[in-house]
């Protein structure tokens, strides 16, 4: 038996025998049961030890998202005995840190969950770990929306808050989000620091679990933020506005139709197939509002109530994107970009006298700078990183977004991004915009005519294998382009160095020349691999000036084309056509 294949059997039976969980033990023992010993013996590759191999390759890695992956049996995936460890790693962290000082005084850690597949459990699992640990533990009443976690850590007090979703990820996908004391998403160093206290964890059976001990909060926490969404409405403000709603099987719908209930909006018309949770998410591919196919179901809803917009939030609600009538798009029904809403919610707030910092990534529009610099020495702009592990950091922040239809329009109460409060402030905008017979395309012409068309796209490449992305970033290191879709290169930052505003990641960015002759004024490019999924991701930014609303439909096109261009040659350059 060759040495290598004979280390392998011997970690998945050591990893079998201390797995705690009944079906991840029957899954991993039917892969050792069906290797033909004789294969093994001979060396002969089989899909069964193939299988085995990819799950012990190593372990998953936590980092500032946490961790995220594939359920099932092995390091390599999620599974509770990953997540235990996980659990006692950060409960070695937050005792190193101060949070356990007796009984009476020992930190509390508040856990939140989704619907998916085993999220009860990873999240009982945490809390039995952290009792066992000499925290306090207390669990969410029921899978609730991530905000509501990140608003009960703020809200209780709690010196760290965990969440157990996989957000928008495919339905074989869970993950384990962890926040601090302040209520925003780890960063470095705690995420080094979380993993180190990790990978110490030695055997599970040495990992006090104790049977009960955590408390299960009850309805009056959804309530307390329930209040706190009153925060971002106008007393008084316009609430006549019809809405079509997706949950996309998500966690989202009790908590968003309870909020414009509150606020006097009228019941959102919920699609009937996407309202239950339900962690197969038979109706979609990917339950992302922005792949393909994902809102067609709600389209249809709307075809048919004839709404004023179309919300939905992705599975654990965090996320919010918005769809408007448009006669010129197929179906009737155009997704507005994540920029685009981002302007939108910018522009409102700034009416509503918002005062503070507005920011977003190095990945969004640079419309929202224009929109803050316009609106006086009141607000400040700011620029991050993507997530907002970064944004929710900014100092005086009042407004944050990204372009992944992430935003943040109350910080004060949540520190992170917030799909059912954002869905509210876009639809009491909607609703004043109605009032004067407008609409939010109205607005979106608007903004382009005051400040230039901000034309944002995004290349997205999915992989199987991991490697490509990493070729791919490797090759546009070393053969940089000097001009993209006929503009010239004019900088080119290599963002693994960091700088004195943004810490190292690993990403590229482009800025590139006008052209007065195609009216371009700007354009921007960044490549970056996702930090959650295994995508190559590239956005793009092409910026058009608009002298009035008669010159839009050109300008449009201009960026169009540009925008096609871009994508063409940016393919080529990295060669993404070859994967």
């Amino acid at each position: 038996m060759a040495t290598d294949t004979a280390e392998l059997i011997r970690q998945a039976r050591a990893w079998l025998a201390e797995d705690p969980d009944p079906e991840t033990r029957d899954e991993l023992g039917r892969l050792l049961d069906e290797l033909d010993p004789a294969d093994v013996e001979n060396g002969v590759e089989s899909a069964q030890l193939a299988e085995i191999a990819e799950r012990f390759a190593g372990t998953l890695q936590f980092g500032t998202a946490g961790l995220r992956g594939e359920l099932g049996a092995g390091p390599m995936r999620m599974n509770r005995a990953v997540v235990i460890r996980a659990a006692a790693g950060l409960a070695a962290y937050l005792r190193k840190h101060g949070a356990a000082t007796g009984d009476d005084g020992a930190g509390l850690v508040v856990i939140g969950y989704d619907a998916r597949y085993k999220s009860a459990d990873f999240a009982r699992d945490t809390a039995a770990v952290m009792v066992g640990a000499g925290l306090r533990a207390t669990l969410l009443p029921r899978p609730l929306p991530t905000p509501v976690l990140a608003f009960a850590v703020r809200h209780l007090g709690a010196v760290a808050g965990v969440t157990v979703t996989a957000s928008h990820n495919p339905p074989r996908d869970n993950g384990y989000k962890v926040y601090l004391g302040d209520g925003s998403q780890i960063v470095p160093p705690a995420d080094g620091e979380i993993a180190a206290e990790i990978a110490a964890v030695g055997a599970l059976a040495d990992v006090p679990r104790p049977a009960e001990g955590w408390e299960v909060l009850g309805d009056e926490v959804v309530e307390a933020y329930l209040a706190r969404t009153d925060a971002v409405l106008t007393p008084g403000s316009a609430r006549d506005v019809r809405v079509v709603y997706t949950p996309l099987h998500g966690v989202g719908k009790d908590t968003l139709t309870a909020a414009f209930d509150r606020a006097g909006f009228p019941p959102p018309t919920v699609v009937a197939e996407q309202a239950d949770p339900d962690p197969a998410f038979p109706t979609v591919a990917f339950p992302n509002p922005e792949e393909p196919g994902a809102m067609d179901l709600a389209f249809a809803a709307a075809r048919s109530a004839r709404p004023d917009i179309v919300i939905a939030n992705d599975p654990d609600a965090d996320r919010c994107a918005i769809a408007v009538p448009d006669a010129t798009a197929e179906g009737s029904w155009r997704m507005l970009r994540g920029d685009e809403v981002g302007a939108l919610l910018a522009t409102h707030l700034v009416h509503k006298r918002a005062r503070g910092t507005f920011a977003t990534t190095i990945v969004s529009s640079s419309l929202l700078a224009r929109i803050a610099d316009a609106a006086g020495p009141e607000v400040g702009y700011d620029e991050t990183l993507t997530g907002f592990k970064w944004l929710a950091r900014v100092d005086g922040l009042r407004y944050g977004y990204e372009e992944a239809l992430g935003y943040c329009v109350d910080p004060s109460g949540v520190r992170d991004k917030d799909g059912i409060t954002a869905a509210l402030l876009v639809a009491e905008l909607t609703a004043e915009l109605k009032q004067k017979g407008r609409t939010l395309s109205d607005l979106i012409d608007d903004l382009a005519v005051e400040y230039g068309l901000h034309a944002t796209d995004q290349l997205s490449v999915r992989v199987a294998d991991l490697s490509l992305i990493a070729a791919a970033m490797q090759r546009l290191r070393e053969q940089p382009p000097t001009a993209l879709a006929g503009l010239t290169v004019t900088s080119a930052e290599d963002l693994t160095h960091g700088s004195d505003r943004l810490p190292p990641t690993d990403g590229l960015r482009y800025h590139l020349a006008g052209d007065d002759e195609r009216g371009v004024q700007t354009a921007r490019v960044v490549v970056r691999p996702s930090g959650t999924e295994p995508k190559l991701k590239c956005y793009l930014e092409v910026v058009v000036p608009v002298a009035a609303q008669d010159a839009l439909e050109k300008a449009r096109t201009t960026a169009a084309t540009v925008l096609a261009a871009l994508t063409t040659d940016l393919s080529s350059a990295a060669g993404i056509s070859e994967i």
